[in-house]
């Protein structure tokens, strides 16, 4: 029997785009296939590169280098990664929040609501120990606690081919959601999943409590793979990996911390995760990070299977526009490349 979630609030955010009323009822709607977005119809993914330790300065040049506005005239909902109050690379670090929303705002992004929960810790007391709940009142976007939803802000799916025994329960606002940004942090993950870039931030979108799917996660040998199915469930239009420092091991609330000086821009996460990963081995890191083809860590190979992203290293095409940028790039192509 699934448990129901606590309700807190009833009001869903303007940034939902779906008509039909919730669920007033905290069963579960019934198990659904998800539609996949397929890589072969991008064959090639754009990864802006900018070598930098301004966040400031650095966030808004990697979005811009893309060369594309996928935000303007719609309602956002972002997702940054608050497992936790812990410092960068713990958690999204301020000044790369703010200046994300910053420029989100300058290309015409309208309203923004922040959407996340936040395991183990309250989410609440994490935003709190932030300050993010005065940073949206300051820049004047929208705060949603998913910790706080009731029934009608889940929605539950099952993937077909899932490793999830009965499927998992979704975040409403980012399934109906307009537009979806995403801001991942580069770290490795100590406890089943290896690296937690892209794919891993996802997770956020499901309930931590009220529901048993944390449990099943951690304790499921198929980890890995079922980070990667969470994300059948969206697509994102535009994600930040904040580089300038990393977990090297450790993570994801504390590691080895290394200054690894790079913030990564794009829309697909199986290249920005196979960048992330070509990065923590230029750095340095764990076995399990290490092993192997970068296309071969669990995580990536099983959103390549879903078709969320390119299926090779070969699609990936880094843009970046001063010299140690490129050279930054070149250092990654290798790795990737590497057979």
């Amino acid at each position: 029997m699934w448990g129901g979630l606590a309700l807190l609030s009833s009001l869903l955010p303007s940034c939902l785009k779906g008509t039909e009323p919730p669920p007033q009822s905290s069963t579960p709607s019934p198990a659904m296939d998800v539609a996949k977005p397929t890589g072969e119809k991008n064959p090639v993914s754009k990864i802006a590169l900018v070598a930098t330790k301004n966040r400031t300065e650095g966030v808004p040049k990697a979005i811009k280098l893309l060369e594309s506005n996928p935000v303007q005239g719609k309602a956002v909902a972002l997702k940054p990664n608050f497992n936790t109050a812990d410092p960068f690379p713990g958690s999204t670090h301020n000044d790369t929040l703010r200046a994300l929303i910053l420029a989100l705002q300058q290309m015409g992004a309208t309203p923004i609501t922040l959407a996340e929960r936040s395991g183990p810790a309250n989410t609440h007391k994490v935003m709190q120990q932030k300050g993010i709940l005065q940073m949206g009142k300051d820049l004047g976007f929208d705060i949603l606690n998913l910790e706080e939803l009731g029934p009608e802000g889940w929605v539950h799916l099952h993937p077909k081919d899932s490793h999830w025994k009965r499927g998992f329960h979704f975040a409403r606002i980012y399934l109906e959601a307009e537009c979806i940004v995403q801001t991942c942090c580069l770290k490795t993950h100590a406890y089943g999943g290896h690296f937690t870039l892209s794919l891993k931030n996802s997770v956020g979108m499901v309930p931590g409590s009220g529901y048993p799917h944390m449990g099943e996660l951690h304790g499921s040998p198929y980890q890995r793979q079922m980070i990667a199915e969470i994300n059948t469930a969206y697509s994102p239009d535009l994600i930040l990996l904040d580089g300038v420092e990393a977990f090297t091991s450790g993570g994801p609330m504390r590691g080895t911390t290394v200054d690894a000086g790079v913030i990564l821009a794009g829309t697909d996460r199986v290249a920005i995760d196979a960048a992330g990963v070509a990065i923590l081995r230029l750095l340095g890191t764990t076995p399990e990070v290490s092993q192997g083809l970068v296309f071969e860590q669990e995580q990536i190979a099983r959103a390549v299977e879903l078709g969320l992203g390119i299926r090779s290293p070969s699609q990936i095409q880094f843009i970046a526009d001063d010299a140690e940028s490129e050279e930054f790039a070149r250092r990654l192509e290798d790795i990737l490349l590497q057979v």
